[in-house]
């Protein structure tokens, strides 16, 4: 059975010899999509800074160029030589290599593994998906750490750093929606009304986080938190979290080093859990993404508030502002109405 020939719009990232990165939209053919098992066609795709990396040309990201970013999709099977899986089905794909060195998700048109592929749950629209993504998959799959090591909503406050970006934006929402106590941190003043539509009880500046100086350990403020920047925005965390506290960690904005005391972890049994959303195994996968089409799924109004929709010829417009770290919340690329 032969893959269909279709010609489909994506953006592409390229970077013309002696030349500054370029996007632009074209028209492309799904004949020169890689040999995997099924072709997709996109509905919806969201940003996320990796995407943003992939654009602007960080090799730690994507290899060779020209190349289509967009490690989120969402959207209908429309062939398929893996058994699992039948044209019409609607299904989810967020990371593994999609939209790093894999054609992704800012294309009509994606081919990938079947393994790479998550069912679409009847809780989720294929939109509700992708206002979620990768975003919305980390944030869950962090609360989830902290309920394995037994935080629960009357343990005590919850720290949600970064929290006007994807990941903090959604990991507020889950975590109110799920009764915690939040206590949100952004460097953004004009950000706090947003916040706390989100469900944070208190909204901190970074300055009151790290500007503790410099103590083996500190009073504790919080039995847990979910830190998406690094740095020194996290030793200070763990320096600050109560007697068997959690702290879950998905990101390095920050810095990619810890430098930090062990005092924490010995004298409190602090547990510092990482959050590997990237190449978590697919029964995780399946487990998170039920968890969000259902009991931890937030208001659809709140959905629809945190995030906004473009068209693919706006993109380059907010790849631009999430670089400048002027994004907030989700942006959802629909590409199928």
């Amino acid at each position: 059975m032969k893959r269909p020939d279709i010609a489909y719009r994506a953006l592409v990232a390229d970077k013309p010899e002696n030349g500054e990165m370029k996007l632009s939209v074209q028209e492309l053919n799904t004949q020169n999509l890689p040999a995997h098992d099924v072709l997709v066609n996109v509905h919806y795709s969201s940003l996320n800074y990796k995407d943003a990396l992939s654009a602007s040309g960080n090799p730690g990201v994507t290899k060779a160029y020209p190349h289509t970013p967009g490690i989120d999709a969402a959207g209908v099977v429309k062939w398929s030589k893996d058994s699992r899986f039948s044209e019409g089905d609607k299904v989810i794909v967020t990371s593994y290599d999609l939209g790093q060195n894999t054609p992704g998700g800012f294309g009509e048109y994606i081919s990938v593994p079947g393994d790479w592929i998550v069912p679409l749950s009847e809780g989720l629209t294929l939109k509700e998906s992708m206002i979620l993504g990768t975003a919305g998959f980390t944030a869950a799959y962090g609360v989830e750490k902290l309920a394995d090591q037994n935080l629960q909503p009357d343990s005590g406050k919850i720290l949600v750093t970064g929290a006007t970006g994807g990941v903090g934006s959604l990991a507020v929402a889950i975590l109110s929606h799920l009764g915690y106590s939040v206590i949100a941190v952004t460097g953004k003043k004009e950000k706090h009304p947003f916040l706390k539509m989100l469900g944070a009880d208190r909204v901190l500046g970074r300055e009151e986080i790290t500007g503790v100086g410099n103590s083996p350990m500190l009073s504790a403020r919080w039995a847990g938190a979910i830190d998406t920047v690094g740095g020194e925005m996290l030793d200070a965390i763990i320096r600050q979290t109560a007697h068997n506290g959690t702290v879950a960690c998905c990101g390095n904005i920050l810095g990619g080093e810890l430098n930090t005391s062990i005092y924490p972890f010995i004298l409190r049994g602090v547990a510092l859990m990482g959050v590997d959303s990237g190449i978590c195994l697919m029964k995780d996968r399946v487990r998170i993404w039920d968890r969000l089409s259902g009991s931890w799924k937030p208001d659809k109004a709140l959905l629809h508030n945190l995030s906004k929709i473009c068209r693919i010829e706006e993109l380059p417009a907010e790849i631009e502002k999430i670089l400048n770290g002027n994004q907030s919340g989700r942006v959802v690329l629909i590409l199928r109405d």
